[in-house]
């Protein structure tokens, strides 16, 4: 998988989404996240389909919402999103939140007949915790592949840094310039400033060297460009010393039938 990639959670304007996944594509980016709930599938397909990279060197992600995840609706709904998204199969497919219809000895071993049927080619979570992951690889007999959460230098995620080393598992940061209030942590802007860098490319990069695939939404050509410059940033010691010990947990997305964080 891409070490970094391009969110769309919000980018429901269809000609804005086509046209910066596109613009993002033929930039540089090769992973491209989207969601049934995002409404906006059928629009990332048409940016895939409009830029100029080919499909196969794309890695595209989607996730199946909480009332699909009954195994008949979980089949049905990621049929749906492949339409969408005019694509035959994508690369990974999560469960989005460990909440609704979610069980984790019914749901998941769809998602196994989703992938032995060649629609997916990996088997995701998103919002799981420690005990959620271990439930989960029971019903697979397996870990998952990947697990994305939220994770920026506010909300660092220890814990599922540490159970994914563990485990084998790939962790995606979601809301990784934390809806952007690392704009304005003076440690942050003291680091981009030492660096000649934008605070977004910051937390990109101490992401990424934290061993975590970073997925910032961006709409508009220049924040698309900035964020995958951020690919060239080395943090060194002191830098990440000074994320390390922030001290925050600053969580910004946290609905009513998420985990008991």
């Amino acid at each position: 998988m891409p070490v970094f990639g391009l969110g769309t959670w919000e980018n429901d304007d269809p000609a804005q989404c086509t046209e910066s996944v596109a613009n993002a594509l033929d930039a540089g980016y090769r992973h491209v996240d989207t969601a049934q709930i995002y409404g906006n599938e059928a629009a990332v397909g048409d940016g895939i389909a409009k830029s100029d990279v080919d499909r196969d060197d794309i890695f595209l992600a989607s996730k199946v919402w909480i009332d699909e995840l009954a195994p008949a609706d979980v089949a049905s709904s990621t049929r749906e999103s492949l339409d969408k998204l005019g694509v035959d199969a994508v690369d990974l497919m999560y469960v989005h939140w460990p909440a609704g219809e979610y069980e984790p000895e019914e749901t998941l071993p769809a998602f196994a007949e989703l992938r032995d049927d060649g629609l997916i080619d990996r088997i995701g979570v998103s919002n799981f915790e420690p005990e959620h992951l271990d439930a989960a690889t029971d019903a697979l007999g397996e870990a998952p592949f990947a697990n994305q959460v939220e994770m920026h230098p506010l909300l660092r995620q220890e814990e599922l840094r540490d159970y994914a080393d563990a485990n084998g598992i790939e962790l995606v940061a979601y809301s990784p310039l934390a809806r952007g209030e690392i704009l304005d942590d003076p440690a942050i802007a003291d680091i981009a400033e030492k660096h000649g860098v934008s605070a977004a490319q910051v937390s990109l990069a101490w992401l990424r060297e934290s061993g975590v695939t970073a997925i910032p939404k961006a709409t508009g050509i220049d924040h698309i460009r900035d964020n995958l410059a951020s690919l060239d940033l080395e943090l060194d010691d002191e830098d990440v010393e000074a994320i390390d010990t922030l001290g925050r947990t600053d969580r910004q997305l946290n609905p009513d039938f998420g985990p008991d964080w």
